[in-house]
């Protein structure tokens, strides 16, 4: 049971602002489980309770949230840009309209979320929280532990500084090198952008987990729901419950 405040169901189900919607309790037009609430401060809970504004019940959308393996060539965004979108992949076989949290660019494929919660949406994308996120590169060449020393310092790009990139190296494929990267934050093609700087190409890069959330079985172009435990370790990944507002 998830406790919200009454002007975000409100404003999150399309009736106005959450400025607006708090007026709008204050001027008794909204009624919870049959009695008329007045105090922006009460919660409640959209997917159990009688929620009404002026007089006619309340059509939330139910929150749902699927784990997908984006396949190259495919774009995380919404609009249409005459590309294949990875929304795309679930078009027509869910009813809800949802869309991906953070972005997987073009070139690369694994594991993205699709959701219509904003809220974990935004939790999930925002550097603040540093949510851990897992990734397969291979790269052309053969970096070494001095390589490994230098992505875990960080580097500077044009928006700033980065973290650092912790990784290891795994097998060998010809004259590629396969490398385990994780990363707590996500500027545009960080990855591929740090290791360019060291002189390493990258030929593949997947992401295989995000905040520890993984599934091998789960081939590209498919998706599944995720379990409960799975929407809860997000909600708390990076040290935030989300719900706490």
């Amino acid at each position: 049971m998830v406790q919200l405040r009454l002007q975000k169901i409100l404003a999150d189900a399309g009736i106005a602002s959450r400025r607006r919607c708090e007026e709008f309790i204050q001027e008794g037009r909204v009624a919870v489980g049959g009695e008329v609430v007045t105090s922006p401060g009460v919660k409640a809970d959209p997917e159990t309770d009688d929620i009404r504004f002026d007089g006619a019940p309340l059509r939330i959308e139910q929150r749902v949230y699927f784990l997908v393996n984006k396949p190259r060539g495919y774009i995380c965004t919404n609009a249409s840009e005459g590309k294949k979108r990875v929304i795309d992949l679930l078009a027509g076989r869910i009813p809800q309209r949802v869309y991906p949290v953070g972005r997987l660019d073009v070139d690369s494929e694994g594991l993205i979320i699709l959701t219509n919660d904003g809220d974990l949406a935004n939790h999930l994308a925002h550097p603040r929280y540093g949510v851990e996120k897992t990734y397969q590169v291979k790269v052309e060449g053969r970096p070494d532990r001095k390589d490994l020393e230098k992505l875990s310092r960080g580097t500077h790009l044009a928006e700033g500084r980065t973290e650092g990139i912790q990784a290891r190296i795994g097998r060998k494929d010809g004259r590629f090198t396969w490398l385990e990267t994780t990363l707590r934050e996500g500027k545009n093609r960080e990855i591929r952008r740090i290791l360019a700087r060291l002189g390493y190409r990258v030929k593949r890069l997947r992401r295989v987990a995000i905040a520890g959330i993984t599934d091998p079985r789960l081939k590209p172009g498919a998706f599944r729901r995720l379990t409960r435990t799975e929407v809860e370790r997000l909600r708390k990944a990076g040290g935030r419950t989300n719900g706490k507002r």
